[in-house]
């Protein structure tokens, strides 16, 4: 069975196991994987979870967080 292409702010949040809240949350101040929002739903694509993922990839906790190219 293969995963489907947009995936909801619910079928993410079970994913990743954190509150649909943390996503909301993440949204507004531009933190996770960038959204589609049409008519009022929000979609992730599948691609870019897991960029996002990628991106989130570390060896050392002494690494920066750089989210949406800005170091934090």
């Amino acid at each position: 069975m293969s995963e489907p292409e947009f995936w909801t702010q619910k079928q993410l949040s079970e994913h990743w196991q954190i509150s649909m809240h943390t996503l909301e949350r993440w949204r507004s101040e531009g933190i996770g994987p960038i959204f589609l929002k049409m008519q009022g739903q929000v979609r992730y694509r599948l691609s870019d979870i897991l960029a996002f993922e990628q991106e989130a990839l570390r060896k050392s906790t002494s690494e920066p967080y750089v989210a949406s190219g800005k170091q934090r």
